[in-house]
């Protein structure tokens, strides 16, 4: 039986496509869908190109996603740019196994309304000589759960924050599908 995984994003999508990408061909891995709570958000072409479910829920019933998790049994819950608060029901119906992935050092530049370019521009305002991603077990509070993994991109003083923002998202690109390929199979 092949580990199974579902994706919760709410924007344009380039972190659940190439978690997709990486694990379309490996048959041990199946992304079961992309789950997205705003009804124009790049995701869903995304996901479309590659043959993947993309369901749109709001984000203030998590019902369907619930119901969707019990009868499918997912192995892992990846949170891809997902920007809402995980309600504790689906905290407790899947302890340990729900995952993001933040833009920056935690617990620097995390919590309610620290996400994408927000994080960055904070980023350079602080003139830090690093930047990174944290990839973090979800729990009841923004951005502190377990830290899984860290990892630092080197900043420069001419660094703009769209630099920074490439930077960061390149390596998620690299290192959040492997992650979650460690986290699937460590569990047993």
């Amino acid at each position: 039986m092949p580990k199974k995984i579902i994706i919760l994003a709410s924007g344009g999508g380039s972190n659940a496509e190439n978690i997709i990408r990486y694990f379309q061909h490996k048959a041990q891995v199946e992304v079961l869908g992309v789950w997205c709570n705003k009804r124009q958000a790049g995701v869903y072409a995304r996901a479309k190109k590659l043959k993947t479910p993309c369901f749109y829920f709001d984000a203030d019933d998590f019902s369907e996603i619930l119901s969707f998790e019990k009868e499918h049994k997912p192995d892992l819950i990846v949170l891809a740019g997902f920007l809402r608060k995980i309600p504790i029901a689906l905290l407790q119906a899947y302890p340990q196994k729900i995952i993001n992935i933040h833009p920056a050092l935690l617990p620097k530049y995390g919590g309610k309304g620290m996400y994408g370019m927000y994080v960055h521009r904070a980023v350079k305002q602080a003139n830090e000589k690093e930047s990174g991603i944290t990839i973090h077990y979800v729990n009841e509070h923004y951005d502190e759960g377990a830290v899984i993994r860290q990892e630092s991109v080197e900043l420069f003083t001419e660094d703009e924050p769209q630099d920074i923002a490439k930077k960061v998202l390149a390596l998620e690109h690299h290192l959040y599908p492997k992650v979650i390929e460690q986290l699937l199979f460590q569990h047993g």
